[in-house]
C-alpha cells in the first residue's frame, strides 16, 4: 500500500474497526509503512481442503526470502493463528468459519521487520484442491496415449495435460484439458493423435467438477512416457544335450531406444517350473538380454516378456520339442501303482500325431496330497495312447528318467484303414497302398495288418490272407489268376484283436490272345528273312562260283532182244564240221561276218545221216520202236512220230546256234547280234 492511500485506508478502517484489537493491528502496520518495509511481502495465502468431505483445511502462501529464521501469523478476520515456521499450515475445521466470507491474509516477521501479504476474501466450505497426481500409469493403444492415477474424489475431475516428445526436451510444451473418466479408484484420461513410436515427457494436474470454488493441483512430477513395445522379443536359442536333461541358452536383440528410455525388463516363464515339475522355480524380471536354464526331455514352452512402463510387448514363445527315444518302448500296466516319491514328476502327454506335440497335458507330483493326485489319476481315459515321461529334480535341475507308450485299457481299432486302393494290375498281380489308421483311432498298440483276398466267381477255394507290419502302408499281391475278379480286405489289428475291414473289388487281366498273334507274325517275319537271306546268298555264290555244266545223258531203257538191233547205232567219227550263223530269211550275210571251220570231214556227205541218227536217238529216248509197239497202237505211234520229227526240225536250227552235242563233245557257239 503506497502512502498516498493511506488516509483513505485509515478513514474506510475506523468506520469498520471498533475494537481495540484493530487499532493494535492498525497501529504496527503504520509503523511498518512508516519505517519503511525490511522484507518483501508474502504471496495471498490460499485456504482450502482436499476434498468436499475433509475436516481439516490447508492453507499455503509463499514468500521469496532466504532467512531461515521466519515466523508467519494468519488472520482469518479477527482470529489469529502466531508464530508458524512453514509456509503452510493445517487448520481444524471446528475453530474457522467456513460458509460465509472470510478475509485471509499473512503476515511475516523477519527478526525486527515485518511484512503483510494482501488480503483474499473466501468461502472456505467450497474451496477444494487436490493432491497433485501421483502413480501416473500409462499405455498406447494405437497412436492414442492412455494416462491413469489415483483418482481424489469418486466422482471425475478435469484435467490439464502438457506435453512434449522426449529427444526435443527444449520445445515448448503443448497443452490439452479433458475431462477424466472415473471408475471411483483412478482418473483416466485419453491423449489421441501422438506417436507411439517416440518417447514422450507429461506433466499433469487436476480440479474438482463438484466444488463451487475448485483450484487447480500443482503440476505433477514430469513424466517419461517410452515408446509402444510393438514387436516381441528377437529370440535365438541354443540346445545343449545332456543327461537326461538339455541345457537351454537364449539371447535376444535389444529393444529399440525410444522404447527402452526408461529401461526394460524381461519376464521369463516355462511349463514345467510353473507347475514345479519337477523342480519350481521363481524366476524375477532381468534386464539384460541373455538367460540360461535347463529343461527335461518333454516338451517345454518358454515364453519371453519385455515390459516398459508404457506397457508389454507380446510374448515370445519358444517351443522346445520332446526329445524322443530312439524306439519307443510299452509301459507296463501296473505303472500307475507304483509310487513315486516327492522329488519325482509324471507327464501323461496325450499322443494324438507323431509331430510330439501334446493336445493335453496330465502332471502327476510326488508332493501332491493323496486326494488331488488320485482326482488326476481319474482324468487318465481308457482306449488312449499317452506318452509317459518321468521326471526328477537332480541338484536343481529337471532330469527325465523314464519314457514309454501307456494305454490305461487298449481296445480293437475303432475305424478300418484308410484309401484302400489298387494300382499296377497285372495278369497276375496287384499292388495296393492305405492311409494308416490315426493314433487316436487305434485305440491300442497295433501289431500288424491283415490283407485277405477271395475270388468272387469261386465258391470253393478259401480266402488267401497275409499278414503285413503295422509299419508299411503298401504291398503286392504275386500269383493271382488271370481274367478273375477278386474282392480285396484290409483290416487293422491290435493286441485286442481286428478292427472294421476296408475292402476294394479288381479285375485281374486276362491272358491278350494278340501275343499269339504276334509270336505267328514274328515266327513268318523270319522264315521270310531266312528265304530271301538264302536265295541272296546263293545269287553271290553263282557270281563268284559258277556252276559246270553236267553233260547230257539220256536214261537207258531195257529192250527185248527183238529192239536191240534198232536200238544199236554206230559211232561214226566226224572229220569234218562247219559251223554257220544262222541269219533271220531276206536279210544279207555281210562278207566280213562269215566264219568257216573245216574238220577231217565233209558236212554234206553225213548231214543226212547224222539227222537220221538223231531221230533215232529221239525215238529211243521215247522208249519206243516201231517193232516194239503192239498192232493196235503202230498207227498213232506213227502218228505221234511224224509231229514229233516236224517240231524236231524247227528246234534244230536253233540247238546248232545255241549248243551241239556230240559224242561227249561240248561245242559253245557264241552267234552276234544282228
Amino acid at each position: 500500500m503506497s502512502l498516498r492511500d493511506f488516509p483513505l485506508y485509515l478513514m474506510e478502517t475506523l468506520k469498520c474497526w471498533s475494537s481495540l484489537h484493530e487499532y493494535i493491528v492498525l497501529f504496527m502496520f503504520l509503523t511498518a509503512v512508516s519505517k519503511g518495509s525490511a522484507c518483501e511481502a508474502p504471496s495471498s495465502p490460499e485456504c482450502f481442503r482436499r476434498t468436499a468431505d475433509e475436516s481439516i483445511y490447508r492453507c499455503e502462501w509463499s514468500m521469496n526470502t532466504t532467512d531461515s529464521d521466519v515466523t508467519y501469523d494468519i488472520y482469518f478476520d479477527k482470529l489469529k493463528f502466531r508464530n508458524i515456521r512453514e509456509n503452510w499450515s493445517n487448520f481444524n475445521e471446528e475453530r474457522l468459519i467456513k460458509y460465509r466470507p472470510v478475509n485471509i491474509w499473512v503476515a511475516a516477521h523477519v527478526g525486527n521487520s515485518s511484512c503483510t501479504s494482501t488480503r483474499r476474501t473466501v468461502i472456505l466450505g467450497h474451496t477444494v484442491k487436490y493432491e497433485s497426481p501421483k502413480n501416473i500409469n500409462m499405455s498406447w493403444f494405437k497412436n492414442n496415449l492412455s494416462l491413469s492415477w489415483t483418482a481424489a474424489e469418486k466422482h471425475p475431475a478435469l484435467a490439464e495435460v502438457l506435453f512434449r516428445r522426449d529427444e526435443h526436451s527444449t520445445e515448448s510444451w503443448e497443452k490439452r484439458i479433458i475431462n477424466t473418466s472415473s471408475d471411483t479408484s483412478m482418473y483416466k484420461i485419453i491423449v489421441v493423435n501422438l506417436l507411439k513410436d517416440s518417447a514422450y515427457q507429461v506433466q499433469i494436474r487436476h480440479r474438482s467438477t463438484q466444488a463451487r470454488n475448485p483450484l487447480w493441483s500443482d503440476w505433477s512430477s514430469v513424466v517419461t512416457v517410452p515408446a509402444e513395445l510393438e514387436q516381441e522379443p528377437d529370440i535365438t536359442m541354443t540346445i545343449r544335450h545332456l543327461n537326461g536333461t538339455r541345457k537351454v541358452m537364449l539371447t535376444w536383440k535389444p529393444m529399440p531406444h525410444a522404447a527402452a528410455v526408461r529401461g526394460v525388463m524381461y519376464s521369463l516363464s516355462d511349463t514345467q517350473s510353473s507347475q514345479g515339475c519337477p523342480c519350481k522355480k521363481t524366476r524375477h524380471p532381468i534386464s539384460t538380454n541373455r538367460y540360461t536354464t535347463y529343461v527335461s526331455l518333454s516338451a517345454v514352452n518358454i515364453s519371453v516378456l519385455a515390459s516398459n512402463t508404457a506397457g508389454y510387448s507380446p510374448p515370445a514363445v519358444i517351443e522346445v520339442p520332446a526329445k524322443p527315444p530312439a524306439d519307443y518302448k510299452i509301459c507296463d500296466k501296473t505303472l500307475l501303482d507304483e509310487k513315486s516319491n516327492k522329488q519325482t514328476c509324471l507327464e501323461f502327454y496325450e499322443f494324438q500325431d507323431e509331430d510330439l506335440r501334446p493336445a493335453h497335458v496330465i502332471t502327476l507330483l510326488g508332493r501332491e496330497k493323496k486326494k488331488e493326485s488320485k482326482h488326476k489319476r481319474q482324468n487318465i481315459m481308457d482306449f488312449v495312447r499317452y506318452l509317459y515321461f518321468e521326471h526328477r529334480c537332480d541338484d536343481g535341475k529337471p532330469q527325465t528318467v523314464k519314457t514309454c507308450l501307456f494305454y490305461q485299457n487298449e481296445s480293437v481299432p475303432r475305424i478300418e484303414p484308410q484309401n484302400l486302393r489298387a494300382f499296377g494290375e497285372t495278369q497276375s498281380s496287384a499292388s495296393f497302398s492305405w492311409t494308416a489308421i490315426p493314433t487316436a483311432d487305434q485305440q491300442g498298440f497295433l501289431t500288424h495288418y491283415i490283407l485277405c483276398s477271395e475270388k468272387i466267381s469261386s465258391q470253393d477255394e478259401q480266402k488267401e490272407c497275409h499278414n503285413i507290419s503295422a509299419s508299411l502302408t503298401e504291398h503286392r499281391l504275386e500269383n493271382l489268376t488271370p481274367g478273375t475278379k477278386y474282392n480285396i480286405s484290409l483290416v487293422g489289428v491290435t493286441r485286442v484283436g481286428e478292427g472294421p475291414k476296408a475292402t476294394v473289388t479288381i479285375n485281374i487281366l486276362p491272358v491278350k490272345p494278340v501275343n499269339v498273334l504276334w509270336s505267328i507274325s514274328l515266327l513268318f517275319i523270319f522264315f521270310f528273312l531266312t528265304t530271301i537271306c538264302t536265295c541272296v546268298l546263293k545269287r553271290i555264290k553263282n557270281k563268284i562260283f559258277p556252276p559246270v555244266p553236267k553233260p547230257v545223258i539220256p536214261e537207258f531203257m531195257p529192250y527185248q532182244a527183238t529192239c536191240q538191233e534198232i536200238l544199236e547205232r554206230k559211232e561214226e567219227t566226224v572229220y569234218e564240221l562247219t559251223l554257220l550263223q544262222l541269219y533271220p530269211e531276206g536279210k544279207s550275210v555281210p562278207e566280213d561276218t562269215e566264219e568257216t571251220t573245216i574238220l577231217t570231214r565233209e558236212w554234206d556227205d553225213d548231214t543226212d545221216n547224222d539227222l537220221d541218227g538223231e531221230r533215232g536217238d529221239s525215238r529211243m529216248s521215247g522208249g519206243i520202236s516201231d517193232e516194239c509197239l503192239s498192232p493196235g497202237l503202230t498207227d498213232e505211234a506213227l502218228k505221234s512220230s511224224r509231229e514229233g520229227e516236224i517240231s524236231e526240225l524247227e528246234q534244230l536250227d536253233n540247238e546248232i546256234a545255241m549248243l551241239i552235242y556230240r559224242n561227249g563233245l561240248v561245242f559253245d557257239v557264241k552267234t552276234d547280234s544282228p
